[in-house]
């Protein structure tokens, strides 16, 4: 359907959806999870569509899904999965939207491809398609969602196959600047990386002072890409602020976090991506807390080791992630309390700080394209 952001569209009804389905709940390898049935018959706004994505399973770069779609605000809530936190935005195929005019008007569009015959899919089949076929004799259940079963779904996508850059811009995932900026960026990392692997560490560091130097021009971003200085397997700076959701919060400076980073760049375990950065020093409500999670590679719950906390419309952006520019998967990041300090919320100032959240939120989301 070429479906672009901001496009409108309506989720099919159950009986059509499940006719697409094969007998294990899924369409060209990518399941249908059962918390997605709720939207049936709803209308929602295509957020981007998902042409490529991410491996986030062995973290080889781009990975390509043919007739995908992200809609805004749609993330798993982990109710079929063992109460799994990460809040993923759901993956859907094309075969399972039709495009309508508006959010309210009755009008559907022409469907232009017809609806595949499935293989007699049933709701109970894609409720036990949640856990894999093969289980583990300890360890608890193994779960089977979009996230776990990726790279069935999808095919690797090479950072050098310009075609996916000419569908960011066709589909509106990204405007002409925001692709300009990412190649450039693009450009100083690789020169900075391959000055690193051939010990050329002072003109790396020159390099990365130079880049900074033309951030502060305009209030930009700082050179995303550093390291942090504690030998990695040493004791680490650890905060409890036992943050809740819809606390207001100030993200630390992009130095005092380094502070609290091993040489991996990892605190306790949960590493601090360069994606995190532009987030630095801003205010964000926190949006819940994270503990439990689906193992995307095992497909088993872990636990993290000390809590982390989502924030509310803080996601990944993909502007500084290796191979894998302009992924529109919108991939919260964890942070640890030692990276965040709690602002006072009285009634006096809520208002205030409520104003400048939504203010920076809204920036945040103008900056996507």
């Amino acid at each position: 359907m070429s479906l672009r952001a901001g496009d409108w569209v309506e989720v099919r009804s159950k009986g059509e959806i499940l006719r697409t389905l094969d007998k294990d709940g899924r369409l060209e390898n990518l399941p249908f999870m059962p918390q997605m049935f709720q939207y049936c018959g709803r209308r929602f706004r295509v957020y981007k569509r998902a042409h490529k994505t991410c491996d986030t399973i062995n973290f080889a770069g781009g990975r390509k899904l043919p007739g995908g779609i992200h809609l805004e605000n749609l993330r798993c809530d982990g109710s079929a999965f063992g109460g799994c936190q990460a809040a993923c935005l759901i993956f859907w195929k094309e075969a399972w939207l039709k495009p309508v005019d508006s959010a309210s008007s009755g009008e559907v569009l022409p469907p232009p491809t017809k609806i595949a015959a499935g293989n007699g899919c049933t709701e109970s089949d894609v409720l036990a398609a949640t856990h894999a076929k093969t289980q583990p004799l300890s360890g608890g259940p193994r779960y089977a969602c979009q996230a776990t079963e990726l790279l069935e779904a999808t095919t690797r996508l090479p950072w050098w196959d310009v075609r996916q850059y000419f569908e960011d811009y066709a589909s509106g995932n990204a405007g002409g600047w925001r692709l300009f900026v990412g190649f450039v960026y693009a450009a100083v990392f690789s020169c900075y990386h391959y000055m690193r692997r051939l010990g050329l560490t002072r003109l790396s560091v020159v390099l990365s002072w130079a880049y900074d130097k033309v951030q502060r021009l305009y209030g930009g971003v700082p050179f995303p890409r550093y390291r942090g200085s504690i030998p990695a397997g040493r004791p680490v700076p650890t905060v409890k602020l036992d943050l809740q959701p819809g606390e207001l919060i100030r993200v630390k400076s992009y130095e005092e976090i380094l502070q609290t980073l091993d040489t991996d760049n990892r605190n306790r375990g949960l590493y601090f991506d360069a994606e995190m950065v532009p987030y630095c020093g801003q205010t964000f409500r926190v949006r819940s807390r994270v503990t439990t999670f689906v193992n995307e590679k095992t497909g088993l719950i872990n636990r993290l080791r000390g809590p982390a906390v989502i924030l509310e419309k803080v996601w990944c952006k993909a502007r500084y992630s290796d191979c894998r520019m302009q992924c529109p998967r919108a991939i919260y990041p964890w942070w640890r309390e030692g990276w965040l300090e709690r602002i006072s919320d009285a009634p006096s100032d809520q208002r205030g700080h409520a104003q400048a959240a939504e203010a920076e939120t809204r920036a945040h989301a103008a900056s996507d394209t």
